[in-house]
């Protein structure tokens, strides 16, 4: 396994930690706000950089103990999700950060996880040569998705 920092021709590989938490998708915005107050959540020249996964089913049966009261079934909840973003290995700054998701999230026991990675940061060379880059090809994604699809009647 690496467990070194390197670099390549674009690319360092810096030492950072990964916390991801899951949450029904319509608590994230307001855990995310929480969040950034914390801490910026800076990659390069963005800042609230964070990923949402697709919508899952989390399951899980309340025991004794859990504000629900224990239950025999066990619950399926649709519509939760994940999100991930990266931290600077700061103990102080983690803490923060779970304390800040603990006390906005809905939950009794919510899922939260920290590993400590090696993730890539661009060494911000010029692409602008790069036929891969979405900036020399189709243009912004955003564009695009905000554009009438020329197949679907418009009314």
């Amino acid at each position: 396994m690496v467990d070194q920092e390197f670099a390549t021709k674009s690319v360092r590989m810096e030492r950072l930690c990964l916390l991801t938490f899951q949450a029904p998708a319509d608590d994230v915005d307001r855990i995310m706000e929480a969040v950034v107050k914390v801490t910026p959540l800076a990659m390069g020249n963005y800042d609230s950089n964070a990923y949402q996964s697709g919508l899952g089913t989390e399951r899980y049966r309340p025991l004794e103990g859990a504000v629900a009261g224990p239950e025999s079934e066990i619950r399926k909840r649709p519509g939760t999700v994940e999100i991930s973003f990266e931290l600077p290995d700061d103990q102080k700054l983690i803490q923060q950060v779970v304390e800040t998701i603990f006390q906005t999230h809905s939950y009794q026991e919510p899922v939260i996880r920290v590993w400590s990675i090696l993730t890539s940061r661009s060494k911000g060379l010029d692409d602008s040569a790069n036929s891969n880059r979405w900036w020399n090809t189709t243009g912004d994604w955003k564009k695009k998705a905000c554009e009438p699809n020329k197949n679907t009647p418009q009314e």
